[in-house]
């Protein structure tokens, strides 16, 4: 029974920080719909573009501090060494608070250098969440190392809540002064810079929570430092050292790994100065791109998120022990999970991706619709970079991710450079999606490679990749006939209804298709009994997959 709850614990961690990655993104995507009512494509545009400087920014600083804060704390807490885990805790405090209050600063500051006129409110206003997110993020490391994703997961939920009612009411509060004027350009920066104050009302919600639940658990924290008995007690100078020696290759690949939509904004605005396209035009594709196409691709990859986080406290340290079958074991669980969910998610958002885009941004541009349909397959690979990232960390290989990631954004850049200054503006938004596919391609590749060469893993190819993707074709098939016979009987009965029929059917058609798919990948054996068992809630999974005779 202790071997069962042992194996148990790495996917019960992962699912709650899926379940609150996953609910964290579903809020960014409903408060998405109001706020593109509110501020439009333009805006949307203009608030990405200062978006993708502050967490390029964020990326530099304080970003990957919960992954490396969690790892050289798992590793002490693995062999009881509480002293120099809590040591190492005030010494990411500090790292944060120097590096954080640095970087917000030169960003208010230099706002005008780093992103268009009409995105500087918008910038300076975001400005002061670095600083208080670096905190945030050393909070959530540390209660990732104990193996308590919960706080970190409700305390992400609570900062998109925030996050999302402020956004909303300051937009449309910011914008009342200029509606019923001439100029809209004037609603699309106030707009953008009311959605900006929701990025920090939502930081400074998830920082007070997390606060009080370690207040909480403080003194049971000292209770475990006063009963260490390790003789071996490191010098806050040698920590430092773990500290930044840690950090600074974790930030160097996040950022790399992260940074290439930032370098997109700036090539594509660089670039189609040169054209002859307006300013409120070039913002509403660049919108479609960044605040429609991106929001929608990322919903499902934060289960790979999760995961990745989930993972690398118990692949540090049975790595740490030399125990390379458990590390190989915990792998391949994580890619056969995020693949069993990855590739239906692709498939579904490639066969409906018009109507889903018409569900939520009511008017937008048909050509939103066919860049989710065409870039939907890095869903996929971005899935698998992530979860592959977050292992080549937790086994102490930092440079390898550092190095893949540089060579797939050398390649990315070249696509994007090459086809946003030689073609048309018209096909901006497709080279953009179309390096986005490129860039996380390349990244899967490299990535494999290192893992084979460090662990000599080789995922069964049938099993995680060839079942799913069967059993997601199925769906597929199924999802678009669904979806057009429910619309076609909607519209005769509610013919000026084309809004609600469009979502009724896609509604019925989601549904019926996540049925399907799960009997498809039963019926093909997709999963064995135990492995269903291993996931959480699998003895109700089990039960009704037998009474349909789908597993003996």
């Amino acid at each position: 029974m202790a071997k069962k709850k042992r194996r148990d614990g790495f996917m019960i961690q992962a699912a709650i920080l899926a379940a609150a990655g996953f609910l964290s993104r579903i809020i960014g995507l409903l408060y998405a719909v109001p706020l593109y009512q509110i501020i439009g494509e333009e805006g949307n545009g203009y608030y990405a573009t200062a978006y993708d400087i502050y967490f390029m920014i964020l990326l530099i600083s304080t970003y990957s501090i919960p992954t490396a804060v969690s790892k050289v704390i798992s590793q002490r807490l693995a062999v009881e060494e509480y002293k120099n885990a809590n040591k190492l805790f005030k010494c990411s405090l500090i790292y944060v608070l120097v590096v954080g209050s640095f970087t917000a600063a030169i960003t208010f500051i230099f706002a005008p250098s780093l992103v268009v006129d009409q995105s500087v409110l918008c910038l300076r206003i975001m400005a002061p969440t670095i600083f208080f997110s670096g905190l945030l993020s050393v909070f959530r490391g540390y209660m990732q190392a104990h193996n308590t994703m919960v706080p970190t997961a409700v305390s992400q939920i609570i900062e998109q809540i925030m996050n999302a009612v402020v956004s909303v009411a300051a937009a449309y509060i910011f914008t009342m002064p200029f509606r019923g004027g001439t100029d809209e350009s004037k609603i699309a920066v106030h707009g953008a810079a009311g959605s900006a104050l929701g990025t920090f009302a939502g930081v400074i919600a998830g920082l007070i929570f997390i606060l009080i639940v370690y207040l909480r658990r403080r003194m049971s924290i000292i209770e475990k430092i006063e009963s260490d008995k390790n003789t071996h007690e490191e010098s806050y100078k040698d920590l430092f050292k773990v500290i930044f020696l840690m950090v600074t290759p974790v930030i160097l690949s996040t950022f790399i790994y992260n940074v290439s939509t930032t370098f997109d904004m700036k090539i594509y605005w660089s670039a189609i100065t040169h054209k002859s396209i307006t300013t409120k035009a070039a913002a509403r594709t660049y919108g479609i791109y960044s605040r429609q196409f991106l929001v929608l691709i990322n919903l499902p990859t934060a289960v790979a998120s999760a995961v990745s986080s989930a993972l690398i406290p118990g692949i540090s340290g049975a790595y740490s022990k030399g125990d390379v079958k458990d590390v190989n074991a915990k792998l391949n669980k994580a890619i056969r999970t995020t693949m069993l969910l990855m590739i239906p998610s692709a498939v579904g958002m490639a066969v409906l991706a018009n109507p889903i885009m018409q569900l939520l941004f009511s008017g937008t541009d048909k050509r939103a619709g066919y860049a989710l349909a065409g870039g939907c397959i890095s869903i996929i690979f971005y899935a698998l970079s992530t979860v592959t990232n977050g292992v080549l960390q937790a086994i102490g290989k930092v440079s390898d991710p550092v190095k893949n990631a540089a060579i797939a954004l050398i390649v990315h850049l070249a696509f994007v450079i090459a086809g946003l200054n030689v073609l048309s503006a018209d096909y901006s938004l497709a080279i953009l999606v179309s390096g986005s596919v490129v860039y996380s391609l390349f990244m899967v590749v490299f990535n494999s490679r290192s893992i084979n060469k460090h662990l000599g893993y080789r995922a069964d190819f049938k099993l995680v990749y060839i079942r799913p993707a069967v059993s997601a074709a199925v769906m597929g098939v199924f999802s678009i006939l669904i979806y057009k016979a429910v619309y076609h009987i909607t519209i005769i009965n509610m013919p000026k209804r084309t809004a609600i029929a469009n979502g009724l059917s896609l509604l019925i058609s989601i549904f019926i298709s996540m049925i399907i798919y799960a009997f498809m990948i039963l019926r093909i054996g997709g999963y064995t009994e135990e492995e269903i068992l291993d996931i959480p809630k699998g003895k109700i999974v089990v039960k009704i997959a037998k009474k349909l005779r789908l597993l003996k």
